[in-house]
Order: C-alpha cells, then sequence, then structure tokens
C-alpha cells in the first residue's frame, strides 16, 4: 500500500561539497541487525535479506530524494545490488556512505589488509568511507586525547578518492579529532531520547554534536524500535542542527512513507499527516 499524502524532496545539507539529504537510508532492518533478539534478526532477514525487497524500501525513499544509503556496503553484496535494481528502476543515483570494519593492527600486514578494504569500497561506487567505530575505537588514547594511526587510514580515503569521516560512537572521538584537525568531514554519532547505546548521557551527546566542527551523521533515532518514529525521529529533528542528518532505517515500504512525513512534519512544525493504528476497541480520542 502507498502513502495518500503527496511526494516532497526531503530538506537537504551540504557535507565536504556534496548535498545530502537531511534522512539517511539505515540498513538495520535490511540486514538483520535487530538490537532486540535473535527471533527479530530472523524475522529481518526471512523478509528483507534479499535485494528485491531492499530496492523496494530503497525505492520509498527516492521518491523523496532520499538518496543516500549508510552501511558496510562493500561487505554486503546483497545491498550493492539492492542500490543497483532502485537506481534502475527510478533513474536516480544513490550516495554510498560505506562504514567498513578495518584491521587497525600496526603491522605492514595488517595496514595491506585495510587498505583492501577501504579499496573494496572505492571499487562499489562509495562516495564517502568512515572507518567503523569498532576498529576505530581500539586506537584511542584518553590521556593524549588522540587517536593514534587514524592519519594513515584517512589518507588511504582520500588516496583513493572518497570523502573521509569517522564513526564515532564514542563521542569523544569528535572532541579529539575537531581538537586534533584530523581530516575528517563528517561524524556518525549515536543519538535518541533513550540514551539507547549512547556512552554518556543524552544531554552531554547533544552538546558534542552541537559543539562539532563538521555535520554529524545520528543513527538509531528510535533506539532500534524502544521509542515509536514519532517521539524518535520528532527529537532528533528537534534538537539537531541543520546541517546534521538523521539515520532511518524501516522493515517495509509503508513504514518508509510514515517515517519520511514525520520527518517533513518535524521540519515543518507541524502535525504529520498519518493513518490512525488499528485497535480492538478505539476511543473517540484515538480513531
Amino acid at each position: 500500500m502507498r502513502r495518500a499524502f503527496m511526494s516532497a524532496s526531503f530538506p537537504r545539507t551540504t557535507v565536504a561539497g556534496v548535498s545530502l539529504p537531511r534522512m539517511l537510508i539505515g540498513t538495520n532492518w535490511f540486514l538483520g541487525w535487530s538490537h532486540t533478539s535473535s527471533a527479530a534478526d530472523k524475522m529481518i532477514n526471512s523478509r528483507n535479506r534479499n535485494a528485491d525487497a531492499i530496492a523496494e524500501i530503497i525505492e520509498a525513499y527516492l521518491e523523496y530524494d532520499i538518496n543516500a544509503i549508510m552501511a558496510p556496503i562493500a561487505d554486503n553484496p546483497v545491498i550493492v545490488e539492492a542500490v543497483k535494481i532502485a537506481e534502475d528502476h527510478t533513474g536516480k543515483k544513490m550516495i554510498l556512505i560505506d562504514t567498513p570494519v578495518i584491521n587497525v593492527d600496526d603491522s605492514s600486514e595488517a595496514r595491506k589488509e585495510a587498505e583492501e578494504k577501504i579499496e573494496a569500497c572505492k571499487k562499489i561506487g562509495a562516495t564517502f568511507c568512515l572507518p567503523h567505530h569498532s576498529s576505530v575505537e581500539q586506537l584511542v588514547l584518553k590521556n593524549t586525547q588522540t587517536i593514534n594511526r587514524l592519519q594513515d587510514y584517512l589518507y588511504m580515503v582520500r588516496d583513493k578518492g572518497m570523502i573521509p569521516g569517522l564513526s564515532a560512537h564514542m563521542p569523544e572521538l569528535i572532541l579529539y579529532s575537531d581538537a586534533q584537525c584530523y581530516d575528517v568531514e563528517t561524524y556518525i554519532q549515536i543519538y535518541n531520547c533513550l540514551g539507547f547505546m549512547m556512552q554518556i548521557e543524552v544531554e552531554s551527546v547533544h552538546k558534542t554534536i552541537w559543539g562539532a566542527k563538521k555535520p554529524v551523521m545520528t543513527i538509531k533515532p528510535m533506539a532500534a524500535g524502544r521509542v515509536s518514529p514519532f517521539v524518535g525521529i520528532t527529537f532528533s529533528y528537534s534538537t539537531l542542527r541543520p546541517v546534521d542528518m538523521v539515520t532511518v532505517g524501516t522493515l517495509t515500504p509503508d513504514e518508509a512513507y510514515e517515517d519520511i512525513e514525520i520527518g517533513l512534519a518535524a521540519l515543518e512544525r507541524r502535525p504529520p499527516q498519518l493513518e490512525g493504528r488499528s485497535s480492538p476497541n478505539k476511543t473517540s480520542i484515538i480513531k
């Protein structure tokens, strides 16, 4: 079922000269990462871990010119295939934000392996390459407020013709990167009203984002389904800067349409135009 409201181009921001929608397409609900249970992971995989199902959802976003997707893309060929299908169906080009997990051991063999991973991002057409937080956080030294050898990997990204960023689940990465003037054009940061998976309280992450020198791509706005889209998405857009983005993943095209309308409504300071929820015995106030 398609949404009843009119489609409009979603508001955009600019990162390193590249126009990006302020809503990015998330992929946990494509790849089986529910952050809830093994059963939920299996449900996602059974429905969505195929290129046609993913492409159908991407096409819903593309109706609103939401044309940027975030994932460890090169490591998941199903995403690459789905993007190609959606591009062919719509005639619209996608922007790939790849988040590769790289080997950050301090050896020539590990550096070669990391460079090969980054090269793989380039081969699948990524515009942005943000080394995954699980890799980068191994390099953090809080005592010196530095991220050791980060420059090596950022150089690899630039050398391959991509835009470097930093996946920063640890909020200190934003502070240290800005202070050390590392070659970083954007950050990924967990941000939601519950503080789900956030390493410090919401207020401090909010302050960190507002102090960041570069635009921030926030993730997990609905705390992996622990709050409703209206609550999670509205909170994010109401408390972020105009340059920042919210990454939203959905299980179905209908969910994408609803979440996009909620995001537009939050940015336009109006109530979202949505159908009411089903209930066995609705009271008049929720009909």
